[in-house]
């Protein structure tokens, strides 16, 4: 039944954003050693303390909007209407594409992120691909 497929796929997004949105809140520097390395984090820090008083903040916040994500996606998983689940599965797929487009203009420019962004950009597609898998069945489901 296509609806305990999206009820799981939004699960299953929700617990990997509340923990990933958790972690970069309250263990940012440890996230980011896991992230990119040790070399690299070091680097990302920040020189000054200004600089790294406005990273740790830009990074708390980053991980509260994932957090609030996750939460948005936990809720929507409760959601019942087909068409919205359709809707909804293709806006997310949508939203990872544009993610994935993001790493290969800009972030692959970037010297201390420039080795991750493919392995990043797999991750988006297969994020991705977790919601076109949901549309394929749904339509499925519904044509058959």
């Amino acid at each position: 039944m296509a609806s305990s497929g999206f009820f799981l796929i939004c699960m299953l997004h929700s617990m990997f954003a509340l923990a990933c949105g958790a972690m970069m809140m309250f263990y940012t520097n440890e996230f980011c050693v896991f992230g990119h390395g040790t070399k690299i984090a070091s680097k990302l820090v920040g020189s000054t303390p200004h600089d790294q008083l406005l990273i740790r903040t830009s990074d708390s916040l980053s991980g509260l909007l994932l957090f609030g994500i996750g939460l948005l996606l936990f809720m929507v998983a409760f959601v019942e209407d087909t068409k919205f689940h359709g809707f909804f599965a293709r806006g997310c797929a949508l939203l990872h594409v544009a993610m994935a487009a993001w790493r290969v203009h800009f972030e692959r420019k970037l010297e201390e992120l420039g080795h991750d962004w493919l392995r990043q950009i797999v991750g988006d597609i297969v994020m991705g691909l977790s919601w076109v898998f949901f549309l394929v069945y749904s339509w499925r489901d519904k044509y058959d």
